[in-house]
């Protein structure tokens, strides 16, 4: 009997911690709500953040999207010329990145960058103690650390996915109509005919909005989180990469189901 008792908690324990996480986020979700009219009337705050979270990433959110659709275009290529309707090249690129790749891949390299970089900071302040030290001189570090690091996130994500996506499309014009002599007017207005504003371009823009609120509500919550040593502040930047990309690939399930 305990032997079975023993097995029963491994089991059950991975789904006990998931849930009481859940729990914690959305209690942690609240304070944040609760602590937004405080930093919007310090926009100083939320400016220096959205640089840190969105001006620092440009680079890497501009050449991933170029490279991304640089092999969208190659690929879509090959694969169209099989059935012989090349022309619907730049459709293809548009669409797989306005709908999918742009913002799921752009929520991903923003956790790995400006996540992680959050959750190091918050949890850097939590081992020396800054935090404790803003109690004491009645601070709430709520609402003076992470509701600006949350709001930035929920600003900069969209805007870096608009990016990925423009220069995407650039990169698949690139290898159609300079490489692979494509036609120019016809990659464009085929991309043009094909791509509506609402169904692809909205639903994608508000795609990356529930991402940066579950990617930034995820890297805070980990800085909150870590242990107050170096190991612990290592494996809580770690955290927030991994559950994050397993979040918006989640949800990016959802929300396709319920858009398209």
């Amino acid at each position: 009997m305990k032997r079975l008792t023993q097995i029963i908690q491994q089991i059950g324990h991975p789904f006990s911690s998931f849930i009481m996480m859940l729990g914690e986020l959305m209690r942690l979700l609240k304070y944040i709500i609760s602590g937004l009219s405080y930093s919007l009337k310090r926009p100083q705050l939320i400016i220096k953040e959205i640089f840190f979270s969105g001006v620092l990433s440009l680079l890497i959110i501009a050449v991933s999207g170029w490279f991304v659709g640089m092999v969208l275009g190659l690929q879509g290529y090959n694969t169209l010329q099989r059935f012989g309707s090349v022309s619907v090249l730049g459709s293809l690129v548009a669409l797989s990145l306005l709908r999918e790749l742009g913002p799921v891949l752009t929520a991903i390299l923003f956790a790995a960058r400006a996540g992680s970089g959050m959750t190091a900071e918050i949890g850097l302040m939590k081992a020396t103690e800054q935090l404790d030290a803003m109690s004491v001189m009645a601070v709430d570090p709520i609402k003076r650390v992470v509701v600006p690091k949350f709001i930035s996130g929920i600003i900069a994500v969209p805007l870096l996915t608009a990016l990925f996506d423009s220069c995407g499309i650039l990169g698949g014009r690139f290898v159609g109509v300079t490489l692979l002599k494509l036609d120019q007017g016809t990659f464009w207005s085929q991309m043009q005919g094909s791509v509506g504003f609402h169904d692809d371009i909205v639903n994608g823009l508000l795609k990356a909005l529930c991402f940066g609120v579950v990617v930034s509500l995820i890297s805070v919550y980990q800085g909150l989180q870590a242990q107050a040593t170096a190991e612990g502040v290592s494996a809580a930047t770690t955290r927030t990469v991994v559950h994050s990309a397993l979040a918006v690939l989640a949800m990016d399930f959802i929300l396709t189901a319920f858009m398209f």
